[in-house]
């Protein structure tokens, strides 16, 4: 069993500010390192996909979904959404060139009546309930939260001639996962003060470029992201233990 061993500086507990949570799931990735189109894969006999769109659909704390994705695959996705039935999904909008551009055109489609979004990757279809809660809560009370675990091997900053510059720190370094939370306020705010995030590949980078602070929240090391096809054989099997807990 996969667990997580750590504690952040603050315990979130649940908030009761207003507003309503829209989650944007951002699918429209070209998929290079897995060679296909890794959001449709099976996983357990239902797509990446699925998995993700399933989580937030079951999430006592999201109201709405939108899901972003590539052009070429719309008519697909569309076809998953109604095939599985999932009701809070209220928009699928196509992505743009990079991952921000994609999750700007998302936030573009979020309504009046939503105060936090919650970003997600479409391929990280393990996230659970504690994590999206936490993270929803954190972002209402902070303005903007990322789930996050300590990184466990040593890592090495490298020049481009592939000569190690040094090794930072340790016990200072955590891998960002998703969802990311942010008040949408804030998150429209550091859109208009950054106006180059095409290079952005981590969602709370806009958040930071723009001065804004960034809180953690306790992640998982289950919560991974499907990026190369080994990665498919290791979900199958938190799945397979998870399905095995329940049933305990």
């Amino acid at each position: 069993m996969i667990t997580t061993e750590f504690k952040l500086e603050f315990e979130v507990v649940d908030s009761e500010v207003g507003g309503k949570t829209t989650a944007v799931i951002v699918a429209a990735g070209s998929s290079a390192r897995m060679g296909r189109d890794k959001q449709l894969l099976p996983l357990l006999g239902k797509p990446v996909l699925a998995h993700s769109i399933a989580a937030f659909e079951d999430s006592r704390v999201v109201d709405n979904i939108v899901v972003v994705t590539a052009e070429d695959s719309l008519l697909e996705v569309q076809k998953l959404i109604k095939s599985y039935g999932f009701q809070k999904v209220t928009d699928i909008v196509t992505g743009g060139e990079t991952r921000a551009q994609s999750v700007k055109n998302g936030i573009a489609a979020i309504g009046l009546q939503s105060d936090i979004v919650l970003i997600h990757d479409g391929a990280r279809p393990l996230v659970t309930s504690e994590i999206t809660e936490a993270v929803k809560n954190a972002a209402e009370l902070f303005g903007a939260a990322v789930p996050v675990v300590p990184v466990k091997d040593a890592v090495k900053e490298v020049d481009d001639s592939g000569h190690v510059v040094k090794t930072p720190e340790r016990s200072r370094l955590f891998a960002a996962q998703t969802p990311q939370g942010f008040k949408l306020s804030t998150y429209r705010e550091a859109l208009e003060k950054v106006q180059k995030i095409e290079d952005f590949y981590d969602d709370s980078q806009l958040l930071e470029a723009a001065g804004f602070p960034v809180y953690t929240v306790k992640g998982s090391y289950e919560n991974i992201k499907i990026t190369v096809p080994g990665d498919l054989p290791i979900a199958e099997e938190i799945l397979k233990n998870r399905e095995k807990r329940s049933c305990e």
